[in-house]
């Protein structure tokens, strides 16, 4: 069962979460301003309504009616017509502002994910990120507008109606409000329920993106393996989690409303009671008591919609505290002042390097120390797990070592800005990711999109890809499918193979370019690579011992050591690991088997 995904209650409390949240508005402030004006004003029109009533019932059914009372209903309809105006122009600013506040926080929690280390990656699920990014946004915006602006209108509409029956009749006011404070201690009763229980819904619901994304990327494995069963009953236990917590806030918020309406109806029987006994004293008309009642009864739905905006501000809280824990993470680290120059060759140097993964038995590197002269060729052998490819990560400082120091022309890399740094190397990965564009963006992909047609073309002929690619039926501009899913495992890693050609930078790291080619696309692609690092500093990780041959040094690794250098001839001769790992691909290969890992 995969790990639970759990969002950490907020160290800031509800108030300080809630201001920092508003903080969001505050570039849009005008529109937000504007909003909440048009809200006031129409909540403070609430009470012409049921102060008609009055003129209306007591002089209106009279036999001495006066003749101007046609100004009554037209009174009735201007309200309205003001009101209609208020309410389109708040609500049609209202969306402007949450749909930019969507928009921004999205962009800043996406540039956020772009600047995050691979660390971070390592310890996230990408479901559980793009549930952030795509659903935690709408709550978190919900709190910081429809929430507020529901309950300054609501405010102000009590207010308005309240001060109504305070002029009115003061006695029959402080009867209604009786039940405030019982309705305070409702909605503080169930709102610590409410905070727990969307808390645990929103754990359940990043599980089940989670689980989505992991089954949907695996299809293929869960098929031939037979785990329908399995992913399903992993799938039916976070759903039902989910419904859980979900029930758990659907009686939390249910039970605030019939509690509210009932201590609001027994107060209202209590007015009547009141009103009737004074009517009996000719201390209250009809119209006066209707009016009243009107004020009363038009009271009950804003204070019915206070208490359950409990509910979404719950969520929206609770929204805030995961949209906030991605965005104050620390990005990767850039302090480095220097530039490294572009355009030549490099020296690379590891002293003494040291690393190690969080929470790992023991280190994935060990005083690596190895010298890599400007325009040479050093291939990375070993067993799995020897720290090859963790030792190429830290020279791009995907991860920055523990130990030691990783120099470029004697300059350390902590001390160069990432940009430049990165902007010397160019990856070829056994891992192929392409995205689905056109074949044109995947060659021309970042720093490169400003290439031409043509040196684009040539970057794919050089790749041995040209030949594919001219055949399909949009050329360059056929898209590719997610991942490259429409093209063969060789194509796709020429066509990532084009991509480091046409980047042209100093630094190549090459994972295994070749491992999903066929012999024929190998033998094209390798001497292609040949002639792509003549003068590059280049550092090869290699598993097909036959392709690195040819390097100017090989470099033999094991259980995160560097256990012996020297040329293909040399490492055979001493018949060390190297030679071992040699015989063993060459045995396999005699007997018509895959190459294994070396």
């Amino acid at each position: 069962m995969t790990a639970p995904v759990v969002i950490p209650p907020s160290p800031l409390g509800n108030r300080a979460l809630y201001l920092r949240l508003l903080g969001y508005v505050r570039p849009y402030r005008r529109a937000f301003g504007l909003a909440l004006l048009g809200m006031a004003l129409t909540a403070l029109t609430e009470p012409l309504f049921p102060a008609l009533m009055k003129p209306l019932l007591d002089k209106g059914f009279m036999p001495d009616a006066k003749s101007d009372l046609y100004l009554i209903p037209l009174a009735l309809i201007g309200i309205f017509i003001v009101r209609g105006i208020l309410t389109y122009s708040s609500s049609y600013a209202m969306a402007w502002v949450t749909n930019r506040l969507i928009m921004d926080l999205r962009r800043q929690m996406f540039a956020r994910l772009l600047s995050l280390p691979t660390r971070y990656y390592d310890d996230q699920s990408s479901g559980v990120l793009i549930s952030r990014v795509t659903y935690g946004v709408t709550d978190f915006t919900s709190a910081a507008t429809t929430v507020l602006t529901s309950m300054v209108r609501d405010t102000l509409t009590v207010a308005g109606l309240l001060g109504y029956m305070l002029y009115y009749n003061w006695q029959l006011t402080l009867i209604a409000l009786s039940v405030g404070p019982l309705i305070v201690a409702v909605v503080r009763r169930f709102g610590k329920r409410l905070r727990k229980a969307t808390r645990r819904g929103y754990n359940a619901m990043a599980q089940i993106s989670h689980i989505l994304e992991e089954t949907l990327g695996a299809h293929k494995v869960v098929k031939v393996f037979g785990g329908q069963r399995y992913e399903a009953a992993r799938f039916e236990e976070v759903s039902n989690e989910f419904r859980v917590a979900a029930m758990r806030e659907a009686m939390a918020a249910s039970a605030t409303s019939p509690l509210t309406q009932v201590a609001s109806a027994t107060a209202l029987a209590v007015i009547i009671y009141v009103a009737l006994l004074h009517s009996m004293e000719n201390n209250i008309t009809v119209g006066g008591f209707v009016a009243f009642m009107t004020a009363m009864l038009m009271l009950l739905a804003p204070v019915k919609r206070l208490t359950e905006m409990n509910a979404p501000l719950q969520r929206g809280l609770t929204s805030a505290e995961n949209v906030f824990a991605l965005l104050d993470q620390l990005p990767e680290a850039d302090e480095g002042p220097r530039q490294l120059p572009a355009g030549r060759s490099h020296a690379l140097r590891f002293e003494r390097v040291g690393f190690s993964y969080e929470g790992a038995p023991r280190a994935a590197l060990q005083d690596i120390d190895l010298d890599i002269p400007a325009g040479q060729t050093v291939a990375l052998v070993g067993p799995s797990g020897s720290g090859k490819t963790t030792l190429a990560a830290l020279l791009p400082r995907f991860y920055n070592v523990t130990d030691g120091r990783i120099l470029i022309d004697g300059l350390d890399v902590q001390e160069m800005t990432l940009t430049s740094l990165r902007a010397a190397i160019s990856l070829v990965s056994q891992e192929v990711v392409l995205f689905n564009d056109t074949v044109a963006a995947n060659i021309a992909y970042g720093d490169a999109a400003t290439a031409s047609e043509e040196e684009i073309i040539a970057a794919a002929r050089a790749a041995n890809a040209w030949e594919f690619i001219s055949q399909m039926p949009q050329g360059l501009q056929t898209i590719v499918g997610e991942n490259g899913v429409k093209l063969s495992g060789g194509q796709r890693q020429r066509i990532a193979i084009a991509r480091a050609f046409l980047k042209n930078a100093p630094i190549l790291i090459l994972d295994e370019a070749t491992s999903a080619l066929d012999s024929e696309s190998e033998r094209q692609i390798q001497a292609a690579l040949e002639n792509l690092i003549q003068g590059r500093t280049t550092l090869v990780i290699a598993h097909r011992l036959s392709t690195i041959e040819h390097a100017d040094r090989i470099v033999v690794m094991d259980r995160g050591r560097i256990v012996e250098q020297g040329r293909h001839g040399e490492l055979l001769a001493r018949g060390g690991l190297y030679s071992h790992l040699h015989s063993l691909q060459f045995e396999r290969a005699a007997e018509g088997g895959d190459c294994v890992e070396g």
